[in-house]
């Protein structure tokens, strides 16, 4: 990812499209971010990140309260905003 995330834009704008509680939103975030950085320093710079694992990720953590389908629908809420600001896409 290039560029600066505004971290409070981007929880608003996931609390405005999914509904969930705020906290478990960061939670998600946070961990996410965690495990991004843990796979890029393995890989010495941009990381290959398998979805399924990192959703199976956060759900092992035992402060995140949420199902499946509200994580996967939160780290697809946040691909939208990363998008939409060009700060993110997906490769083929």
């Amino acid at each position: 990812m290039s560029g600066q995330v505004n971290e409070q834009e981007l929880l608003q704008f996931i609390v405005a499209k999914v509904k969930l509680d705020p906290k478990q939103i960061q939670l998600v975030l946070k961990y996410e971010k965690a495990f991004i950085a843990k796979a890029e320093a393995s890989t010495q710079g941009q990381a290959d990140i398998d979805s399924d694992e990192l959703i199976d990720h956060i759900l092992s953590r035992p402060d995140v309260k949420l199902t499946e389908l509200d994580v996967d629908t939160i780290l697809e809420v946040e691909m939208d905003y990363l998008m939409k600001n060009g700060l993110a896409g997906y490769i083929d």
